[in-house]
């Protein structure tokens, strides 16, 4: 398994709004289109109305190499990215038992 966790911080109100337009596009893309892809979560964050963050589990790093790659993924990337001022990335490793 192969996860992550992003953070996106937006321009503006308006830069929000249309970056969560944007996203239940590509959400719905990726369900029907990306089998590899197990979570994919978005969420806003309390008391940070420009902040938005996803949270991603793919079955293995090529599910997520396939993610990226995708059409529908690379289009939503070109498109937000002038919304933003900031994308924090962290890969997430399984804690010890």
């Amino acid at each position: 398994m192969f996860a992550l966790v992003v953070r996106f911080d937006c321009r503006d109100l308006a830069a929000a709004q249309r970056f969560d337009e944007l996203t239940v596009d590509v959400v719905r893309e990726i369900a029907a289109k990306e089998p590899g892809t197990l979570t994919y979560t978005t969420h806003a964050v309390a008391g940070e109305p420009l902040a938005r963050v996803f949270y991603e589990v793919y079955r293995d790093r090529d599910a997520f190499e396939a993610h990226e790659t995708a059409e529908h993924v690379k289009r939503f990337h070109a498109t937000k990215d002038p919304l933003l001022t900031a994308t924090r990335v962290e890969i997430l490793e399984p804690s010890p038992r």
